[in-house]
């Protein structure tokens, strides 16, 4: 491959050429954009032009002698089955993350890339959260997932997995963006939801094949799920951490960002109530959500309680949860009764309570009383 075959040839080559040159980063490649119109506009220019728009010597000097051998490497990925290049000016690049002013100028992908036109709620939050943290992120996604809001998360440990599998639970959309290249499933135990993501949505990332999961693309790879999103919910957060970050750069966006509280005790807790003091909305149900974003309103041909029938939604619990809300009535009852009622423990009482609530199953009430909805 030499210059003049990738300028009049291949237009992906064309495109990861220029996005594969040193110390030229997002915002600078779209400027160039915005002037040459096109990559091999950019990559004829004399190197006196493109020295006139800031240019580094060491980036003057790539696009002038690029590295073929990793752009072949990058059109060898791009050939083999479901994998795909969009790029900044294709159709199929999604309006939102045009919107940031760093987006990427390509997206890798693994799998359908029509799905990253639809709707997407981000879910987030520990990568080592509480095993309520677990159920209200799978519960919360399987509800999004069966409005038809596709869930995007980043396919970490914790949360991001719960989120990816409640919204296959649902037989929903899914996508996970990834801070390395998608010849690499990192981490290496979650290949067998890699597989099913692709299946019914999409592996995204800005990073070319060979990349490794290095510290430093974790915050990059943030910015991206945020912005594809209407909104970013935050489950089980610390302090400091990276959810925190994608919270931010949500917020930075224009985009919604929704924190789950817990309890004053609960070091998870603590990251959400810090968002939460600072402008995100507290939820505690799906209807929360719908209820403050507009965008996601209009995506959905009904609210939570009418995607599936009250027969449905009980025909779906497993024996405990059935156990439970048989015995909770349509007046108030308080935990220690259902707890005497079932044999349950208290923790897996006010746990399954918490999923019963977010389902739209049951109300809660001042002083520890529920009662039943549906």
């Amino acid at each position: 491959m030499n210059q003049g075959d990738v300028i009049k040839g291949d237009t992906h080559a064309n495109w990861l050429t220029l996005y594969r040159a040193p110390a030229l980063g997002p915002l600078q490649q779209r400027a160039l954009l915005d002037i040459f119109k096109s990559p091999a506009q950019i990559l004829s220019a004399g190197t006196s032009v493109l020295e006139q728009h800031g240019l580094k010597a060491q980036t003057l000097k790539y696009l002038k002698q690029p590295d073929w051998e990793a752009v072949e490497a990058d059109i060898k990925w791009l050939n083999q089955p479901r994998h795909h290049l969009v790029t900044y000016f294709d159709k199929t690049y999604p309006p939102l993350l045009k919107e940031i002013p760093d987006s990427p100028i390509v997206l890798f992908i693994v799998g359908d890339p029509e799905v990253l036109q639809s709707v997407q709620l981000g879910i987030v939050g520990s990568r080592n959260p509480s095993p309520g943290g677990k159920q209200i992120a799978r519960a919360f996604a399987e509800q999004l997932a069966q409005l038809g809001i596709t869930i995007t998360s980043g396919m970490a440990l914790g949360i991001d997995y719960c989120s990816h599998l409640g919204a296959l639970d649902a037989k929903g959309r899914t996508i996970a963006i990834l801070g390395n290249g998608l010849d690499i499933i990192y981490p290496a135990r979650h290949k067998a939801l890699a597989e099913r993501i692709i299946d019914n949505g999409a592996l995204v990332s800005e990073f070319p094949p060979g990349t490794p999961p290095l510290a430093e693309n974790f915050p990059r790879r943030n910015r991206i799920i945020s912005g594809l999103t209407a909104g970013i919910l935050v489950v089980e957060a610390a302090q400091r951490s990276g959810s925190l970050i994608t919270a931010r750069y949500a917020m930075e966006q224009g985009r919604e960002v929704f924190a789950i509280p817990g309890s004053i005790h609960n070091p998870l807790a603590r990251g959400c109530h810090a968002l939460i003091k600072q402008g995100a909305k507290l939820v505690e149900t799906v209807q929360d959500i719908l209820d403050e974003s507009g965008v996601l309103m209009h995506a959905i041909a009904g609210l939570p309680n009418e995607c599936k029938s009250p027969e449905d939604n009980i025909n779906s619990l497993d024996e405990e949860y059935k156990l439970l809300l048989d015995n909770i009535a349509y007046e108030p009852v308080s935990v220690d009764k259902l707890i005497e009622r079932t044999g349950l423990t208290a923790d897996t009482v006010s746990s399954m309570l918490l999923i019963l609530e977010i389902r739209g199953m049951v109300s809660s009430y001042p002083g520890g009383l529920y009662s039943r909805i549906s």
